[in-house]
């Protein structure tokens, strides 16, 4: 099975954003603004060890690879999660995925023939 051209380059064009989500506080801080909804980042850092700095340097990481924005409200900066770019994660999931049931397929199929 051969990949189509603009499905393999829009994968490898993923990868920064499959980087930015391997780090564990980054996945968490999706996961909590993807959940939750838009919060500061004082919220963000409430209930975690984690430094308002740290978590600041995270959502720049985030949000340099478009998966979080953020707008001022005042003096705090309130981030959110970009759902455009997270379902474009999910499409790039699934793709993946339905590429490896193929292949377990096709052995399935061949080991019992």
């Amino acid at each position: 099975m051969r990949r189509s051209r603009p499905t393999a380059d829009k994968l490898v064009d993923s990868a920064p954003v499959f980087a930015a989500l391997g780090d564990e506080t980054r996945l968490r801080i999706v996961h909590r603004l993807a959940t939750e909804g838009p919060q500061s980042i004082v919220r963000l850092t409430e209930g975690t060890r984690v430094t308002r700095q740290a978590i600041t340097k995270h959502l720049h990481a985030l949000a340099k690879v478009g998966l979080v924005r953020s707008t001022r409200d005042g003096r705090e900066r309130i981030w959110e999660v970009q759902p455009r770019k997270l379902a474009d994660v999910g499409r790039y999931l699934t793709q993946i995925s339905a590429r490896w049931d193929a292949a377990i397929e096709r052995l399935r199929a061949f080991v019992e023939d």
